[in-house]
């Protein structure tokens, strides 16, 4: 996430004023704790940590969510964002983005409209496989739009973006975000992958995964689940006027006036592990009911509108 440092903040910012937030924030880094855990780590009464969390989600840091259909419905805190990206001077491209609207989807990990894919691989909902486990011809199964968990050890898949803007409307900013890793047999958290995006057929960067995260189930995953992967990292790509950029860190140069976004036209975003690459080492996705963040893959289109100019 990339904020301009400013009051409109201040939540977020105020969340970082204190020692206990901090601490809270590094051990929720590692994995996603209940409010119970977190106190008696920490030493202190559940009723304070509960005050500090609240803080916390309302800056935007943390969420929460109760565990159902277990004895108290112990609230999970985890992580909102992977990082933060602070800047102090604005520019004038910070001020057009700042007054752009927008509009947001979420796409189901499973609504894939292309792919081609190598084992190993295979496709889970929240209650099970779906088709073989390393069978590419199940990614055809029109169950696949139930999947909460995809994964394939080479090859890619690709989704229509609906393109909702009108002649008077101009892209400004496509963002991306979605809980991915990389795909080892079973897990291997030193398992690195060289996982590319592409938006229409052009490649706008490239994200190294350091690992198949396996070690510690994920706040979502479903107690069935047991071949290993667990969950992925939040990452948000970003493809604006100055380039592409994954987590506010620069990746490319390629530009949101580079990729093609045409009026009437859906966009297309690819998710790739080439075989070409260095470090083809996969590519793991998680949907809402997997993994450690409730979303699928969320998109957001900044746009300018000319008519209100006028």
């Amino acid at each position: 996430m990339h904020i301009q440092i400013s009051t409109k903040y201040m939540e977020m910012l105020e969340c970082f004023s204190s020692e206990t937030r901090v601490k809270m924030i590094e051990l929720l880094s590692d994995r996603s704790m209940s409010i119970k855990e977190l106190a008696e780590t920490l030493g202190l009464s559940s009723a304070i940590v509960t005050k500090h969390i609240q803080k916390m989600e309302d800056g935007g840091l943390i969420k929460t969510e109760s565990l159902s259909g277990t004895r108290g419905s112990p609230k999970m805190c985890s992580l909102a964002i992977d990082s933060l990206t602070l800047q102090l001077r604005s520019s004038s491209m910070d001020n057009e983005i700042e007054k752009e609207s927008k509009y947001t989807i979420e796409i189901p990990i499973g609504q894939y409209s292309n792919y081609a894919v190598k084992p190993t691989c295979g496709l889970a909902s929240d209650t099970k496989i779906l088709g073989l486990v390393d069978d590419p011809r199940y990614f055809s199964d029109p169950e696949r739009m139930n999947a909460a968990h995809i994964w394939f050890g080479s090859g890619y898949v690709e989704y229509r973006i609906p393109n909702y803007l009108h002649a008077a409307q101009t892209a400004q900013q496509v963002e991306i975000s979605l809980e991915l890793c990389s795909e080892a047999p079973s897990y291997d958290e030193n398992w690195p992958s060289d996982i590319s995006f592409f938006i229409n057929d052009i490649e706008v960067g490239v994200w190294t995964c350091p690992g198949d995260f396996g070690s510690k189930r994920g706040a979502l995953t479903p107690a069935w689940w047991q071949l290993g992967t667990q969950n992925g990292l939040l990452k948000t790509l970003t493809i604006q006027e100055t380039g592409t950029y994954l987590d506010g860190v620069k990746l490319s140069e390629v530009t949101v006036n580079d990729v093609g976004i045409k009026l009437g036209e859906d966009f297309r975003f690819r998710l790739a592990s080439l075989e070409t690459a260095r470090h083809c080492g996969g590519i793991s996705l998680f949907g809402k009911q997997f993994g450690n963040y409730k979303q699928d893959i969320v998109v957001h289109v900044f746009y300018k509108d000319r008519s209100r100019a006028n």
